[in-house]
């Protein structure tokens, strides 16, 4: 792979403004997941690299929550430029260590950037209140201040933008951060905090950590009593783990976490444009993501003009090495995660599920996998309570509005949910009566930096992005002056 900045390709960690290797020198490989060729490798970083982090941002910090919202706009907005200047090699980046197809990399990157600019222009927007006197000799003020240092755990599915979408309100809210990205994707967050550091961060601000040892490393970010937020995107295991870790010192927490996504379709849909919604959210990345559909259910009297029609879309769909042109569909990201979708589609094909088209591995090996459509699937399944993380689509049939509802809601999570249908009354209502924390309407997609991302019930708390997301970096200071 060649890159127009070979710079970007960094393997050591950054501390205080300095490249730096493990304190034991050890280090851990990362391969791509299209061939499981070498990349390269990073320091595999623990406790005491870890310590050093927190302190230094620590120390950062006084100054940076200082400067005046105005300058942290200023940095927030050269880093911004900085990435859309160098897309192409963050994109490159992306795909070579995560897999996705060229195309979904730089809409990933884009993305991404497009919190750093929105955070940007939201650093001068953290209004506080005057509120009037509970007598007439009081004056009282509502400030916001930041909250201070700030622990991200990153997920592996999308490496850049889950850094952005937390740590450029973290910025310029006047937080410093210490970044724990996943081991299986580093390079594209070493490659933002490269561009971070060009864009002049002063030292301390941000502080990246790669390691293996995500028990560890987590343990001292929720511990430590510096840390006074944690924001994590994961499974909800993990969330609740660290929820458990983080009770003794009480900290702000954002979660965002596992998901169960229905997507529901109505007789009077229009049935090409469903098809086209539930193909957008289902398969981009592989089937990994957390808001991508899980469960596709259809009404009765269109269910096997649906079944028709989506197989012969599903089936166009081009699997292939995502630096190839034309691919739709790349790998997935470990044996593990191709072991987990043989797993589940196994058993619902032995519980009576039947199979329409894929559900094996792809004749080019490896991790790829074959974009795999079921029907006739129940809720006793695992494949429809458990999330899919691969491109497999469940098909489900119903009968009418109340039905589908108790369906969909049947699930302990809550993070996004999807439906088709025409007629104004069903909307709201089916809008409203759906338990999740973000709904699409006729749409397969809902990911946008002005609206705020987050779930409900064990999907997880807190919000990221949009005019909200800013709130989760800062507290609320009442002052009653008398005078």
């Amino acid at each position: 792979m060649t890159l127009n900045n070979p710079d970007l390709l960094i393997n050591k960690a950054y501390i205080n403004g300095k490249w730096v290797q493990a304190n034991n020198s050890t280090t851990f490989n990362v391969t791509n997941p299209s061939d499981q060729s070498f990349i390269g490798n990073v320091p595999d970083l623990g406790v005491a690299e870890t310590r050093k982090a927190i302190e230094c941002a620590n120390e950062a910090l006084i100054g940076w929550k200082k400067i005046s919202a105005g300058d942290r706009a200023k940095f927030l907005r050269r880093w911004y430029d900085l990435i859309i200047e160098n897309i192409d090699d963050l994109a490159k980046i992306l795909t070579l260590e995560q897999g996705k197809p060229l195309n979904e990399a730089k809409g990933e990157i884009l993305y991404g950037a497009s919190f750093v600019e929105w955070f940007a222009e939201e650093a001068k927007r953290i209004y506080g209140d005057v509120i009037p006197g509970n007598t007439a000799s009081s004056r009282i003020l509502v400030l916001k201040q930041p909250i201070g240092v700030v622990g991200a755990i990153t997920p592996w599915n999308f490496p850049n933008a889950m850094i952005t979408r937390k740590i450029a309100p973290a910025l310029a809210a006047g937080c410093t951060v210490v970044i724990k990205p996943a081991g299986l994707t580093p390079f594209s967050a070493l490659a933002i905090v490269k561009l971070a550091e060009m864009a002049g961060f002063p030292k301390g601000v941000i502080n990246i950590l790669t390691t293996t040892d995500s028990a560890s490393v987590g343990g001292e970010l929720t511990s430590n009593k510096i840390v006074k937020k944690i924001s994590f995107t994961g499974s909800t295991k993990i969330g609740k783990l660290l929820m458990k870790q983080c009770a003794d010192t009480v900290k702000k927490m954002s979660l965002e976490l596992g998901g169960n996504a229905p997507f529901i379709v109505f007789n009077d849909a229009d049935i090409d444009l469903a098809i086209e919604g539930a193909i957008a959210s289902k398969y981009r990345n592989a089937g990994q993501t957390c808001v991508c559909t899980n469960r596709i259910f259809v009404q009765n009297d269109i269910l096997d003009v649906f079944k028709e029609k989506y197989v012969v879309a599903v089936n166009k769909l081009k699997v292939g090495d995502g630096m190839e042109e034309n691919i739709e569909i790349g790998p997935l990201i470990n044996k593990e995660a191709v072991e987990n979708v043989e797993n589940l589609v196994k058993d619902s094909i032995d519980n009576g599920a039947t199979l329409l088209t894929g559900g094996k591995s792809h004749k080019l090996g490896n991790l790829f996998y074959e974009p795999t459509v079921i029907c006739d699937v129940h809720h006793e399944m695992s494949i429809a309570n458990e999330e899919i993380f691969g491109p497999v689509s469940t098909i489900f049939n119903f009968e009418n509005e109340e039905e589908v509802i108790e369906m969909a809601n049947n699930t302990p999570y809550g993070l996004a949910a999807y439906f088709y249908g025409n007629d104004n009354g069903l909307i709201w209502r089916v809008s409203e009566a759906l338990e999740y924390g973000m709904v699409g309407v006729n749409t397969g997609q809902i990911s946008t930096t002005v609206a705020p991302f987050g779930g409900i019930k064990e999907s997880g708390i807190g919000r990221e992005g949009s005019k909200y997301g800013i709130d989760e970096y800062v507290v609320t200071k009442y002052i009653n002056i008398k005078i």
